[in-house]
């Protein structure tokens, strides 16, 4: 339950428009934002990134919330949080979270929300400020909008990476495992 007072549930009919855009929203939706050779594109850049420091990176684009979400979204608490919920809930069950160096990062596309979310480990957060990953959402945001999804997903890894460098560079001493899929996640 939320315990926000300050948040307000949404009318029932932007509720309901909102379940049946997600029920409308597939996995199809996730591949036709990114098709394979784009995300294979991605995932090549991901593993290239990988090769510069001990972070791990992975994207995931998800079509449509599950119903379990949806129920809460706007209703029980704000969407926001249950977009963030979500993401989270990604950054667990992929594993990001179980990175030898804590420093595993993930970049979370909602389409049916229009919604960007990094989620960030506890190694890497500790050199971050929440602002450093809103100003790069903002700006994944704004080739979003403009329909290049690619240019943006590709300054969106390039930014993570720069981070990642900086803080996590890799060293000549001793192996680096990948430890998780470079692949793009398309739900």
């Amino acid at each position: 339950m939320n315990t926000d007072t300050s948040f307000q549930p949404e009318p029932w009919h932007q509720w309901l428009q909102r379940l049946w855009r997600h029920h409308w929203q597939s996995e199809r939706a996730a591949q036709r934002a990114v098709p394979d050779a784009v995300a294979a594109l991605l995932a090549q850049q991901v593993h290239a990134s990988e090769q510069r420091h001990t972070g791990q990176v992975m994207v995931c684009i998800e079509g449509a919330l599950p119903p379990s979400y949806l129920w809460r979204a706007g209703r029980q608490l704000p969407l926001a949080t249950a977009v963030r919920q979500r993401a989270m809930a990604w950054f667990g069950r992929l594993g990001v979270w179980d990175t030898e160096h804590n420093n595993g990062v993930l970049i979370y596309l909602q389409l049916a929300e229009r919604r960007i979310e990094i989620v960030a480990d506890r190694g890497l957060q500790r050199c971050m400020g929440a602002q450093d990953w809103q100003d790069t959402v903002d700006r994944l945001a704004v080739q979003l909008r403009a329909g290049r999804i690619e240019d943006g997903l590709t300054q969106a890894l390039e930014e993570v990476s720069a981070q990642l460098l900086a803080h996590f560079p890799r060293t000549a001493s001793g192996p680096h495992p990948n430890e998780l899929p470079d692949r793009v996640l398309r739900v």
